[in-house]
């Protein structure tokens, strides 16, 4: 490919001004053909309900395959499974599915390392950052920590006993969050 120059915004939709209905239509339909990320986007714009809970599953079933696949041994490439947590985030826009993915990724690593036992110190690392990310998000908002609570609690609970202090920080990570939702419900929201 030669260096062309990379149009802009203005002077793509100029462009595309002169184009008539049926041209756009088989422009967007050769970029449906060529690009996963134009199909994703295509179907979340024309069936965002249906394709939302399908790219759901698929993240939620990507992320656990890394860590129990149903043949062979956990690859256990974390930035594999967080990229599924991305990439639905990139497509769907959905606060609550994503929250959801990324609690279940902390969860399915926590039930890889209570079944296989010790992990490098990298594992806890990203188990503990993507948590942290989780109580980020919600701890100001009384509605998602009370849907999320159960289970960010049942995590920290799942984690004692484990080393390289996995357990000590999800504790006061949890902490914070338990500070926030008791004084929310103390102020009546």
């Amino acid at each position: 490919m030669t260096n062309s120059k990379k149009l802009s915004i203005p002077e793509i939709k100029k462009a595309l001004k002169s184009y008539d209905k049926e041209s756009l239509i088989t422009l967007l339909i050769d970029g449906y053909k060529q690009s996963q990320e134009m199909k994703n986007y295509i179907h979340v714009l024309l069936n965002p309900e249906e394709t939302i809970e399908e790219l759901y599953q698929k993240s939620k079933n990507q992320i656990l395959h890394e860590f129990f696949p149903e043949r062979g041994d956990a690859k256990m490439r974390l930035s594999v499974a967080k990229k599924a947590i991305t990439e639905f985030k990139k497509w769907c826009k959905d606060e609550i599915r994503t929250i959801d993915l990324m609690i279940y990724y902390v969860e399915v690593g926590v039930d890889f390392a209570n079944e296989y036992g010790d992990i490098y110190e990298q594992f806890y690392n990203s188990m503990i950052s993507m948590y942290g990310n989780v109580v980020d998000k919600i701890n100001n908002n009384l509605e998602l920590c009370d849907r999320f609570y159960q289970r960010l609690k049942s995590i920290v609970m799942n984690t004692s006993g484990m080393g390289w202090g996995f357990h000590e920080e999800l504790y006061s990570l949890f902490g914070q969050l338990s500070i926030q939702v008791e004084k929310g419900r103390r102020e009546g929201h």
